[in-house]
């Protein structure tokens, strides 16, 4: 019999962020490659209570092409009900997370009572350092799990530079699925591109405990002069505020970037895709966290450019036990390096396209990934 995996997902509020749903989609697929029957489970919380029917239909709508949209099972927050119609259409939860072999958990807001039903529950820690940084500072508390996952290389190891938690970490890749993404051409005078949010709210006390951004932003505008440094086209599509961000975008804009609006042009996983893949690669700036961390962290939105045949030119986090750093994927420190590995792709593409593609076949393949994952988690 196939094992029966919950994953636990947090898309349902944000149906304008295709890349996002791609981070659990590229993990449901591979589960589902790996031989399991997946359960695709999301909250309601109180602030889109009175939204659920809207939210859940264009949450189907999203999943149906991947073959989930009727494995959708729901929990509520607090003395939330799910009304009757949204029900009628998503699996019960107590039978789909009682009858589960695992329960995986991606969303750190799945509450203790959900992750108390299932026979065996691991987390999957997707933002490693902040993650750990955020339950040391008290901002949440983490439920219990039988199994502890993270896609940093140094969480957990005397390199890391945060806290542990008293838990034992395994070190997981993220993953992408290699069938749903398949190397394409793209025109030679396309541009790099990349999918972000531009500023968050989000901050960080430095080492002189002091609150820094940790926004998108911060880590772009240190890169603001590259456009002028390079002959290659950079394109970001951003979801920036309205009004609030005027500035930044002419100030982008004057410094020889192309913005696009990202929830027009990656609104859901389709269009998300249609993107990336019709980019020359990608150029990324981090978090400055990722930096500070030196977590070797990669992004899942890297993964699909790397899957995709594009070569990707990103801000380095740290050693790496096996991400190279001028092959495929190539990872800059500062501004002349990042204009150095620019041209040097371009120059160097056909060898650079067929790295990009290696790598993800090599170390991020999500059924294989999923499968290792699977044999830790269960006994």
């Amino acid at each position: 019999m196939n094992p029966i995996v919950c994953l636990s997902a947090n898309t349902l509020s944000y149906p304008q962020g295709g890349g996002h749903m791609w981070v659990y989609l590229n993990w449901a697929l591979g589960l589902r490659d790996a031989g399991c029957d997946v359960v695709w489970l999301e909250g309601v919380k109180p602030d889109i209570a009175g939204q659920q029917t809207e939210l859940v239909t264009n949450l189907r709508a999203r999943l149906d092409r991947y073959g989930f949209a009727n494995r959708i099972a729901l929990w509520s927050a607090g003395d939330i009900s799910i009304s009757p119609e949204v029900a009628n259409v998503c699996l019960d939860l107590d039978e789909s997370v009682g009858a589960a072999d695992l329960l995986l958990n991606l969303s750190y807001g799945t509450p203790d009572k959900v992750v108390r039903r299932a026979r065996r529950a691991a987390l999957v820690d997707i933002d490693p350092g902040l993650l750990q940084t955020w339950v040391n500072q008290g901002d949440f508390s983490l439920p219990r799990h039988d199994v502890y996952f993270t896609i940093g290389e140094t969480v957990g190891t005397p390199e890391a530079r945060f806290p542990d938690l008293g838990l034992r970490w395994h070190y997981t890749p993220p993953c992408v699925s290699l069938r749903a993404w398949q190397v394409a051409r793209a025109p030679s005078a396309a541009p790099f591109t990349t999918v972000s949010h531009w500023a968050s709210n989000d901050w960080l006390r430095n080492d002189a405990g002091e609150l820094v951004s940790n926004e998108k932003r911060a880590g772009y505008l240190a890169f603001l002069d590259l456009p002028r440094q390079t002959s290659q086209a950079l394109e970001l599509a951003l979801q920036m505020r309205n009004g609030k961000d005027a500035g930044d975008r002419a100030l982008l804009v004057d410094h020889g970037w192309r913005i696009r609006d990202a929830w027009t042009v990656a609104a859901n996983p389709w269009d998300y895709q249609q993107y990336v893949r019709g980019s020359l690669g990608e150029f990324s700036c981090v978090k400055p966290s990722c930096v500070r961390f030196q977590n070797a962290w990669i992004s899942d939105r890297t993964l699909c450019y790397l899957a995709s045949g594009k070569p990707a030119v990103v801000q380095h986090t740290g050693p790496s036990r096996f991400l190279p750093d001028n092959a495929g994927l190539c990872r800059f420190h500062d501004m002349n390096e990042a204009a150095r590995y620019l041209e040097d792709v371009s120059v160097n593409y056909e060898r650079h396209s067929r790295c990009a593609r290696s790598i993800a076949e090599q170390y991020f393949d999500a059924r294989n990934v999923a499968t290792g994952v699977l044999e830790r988690a269960l006994p």
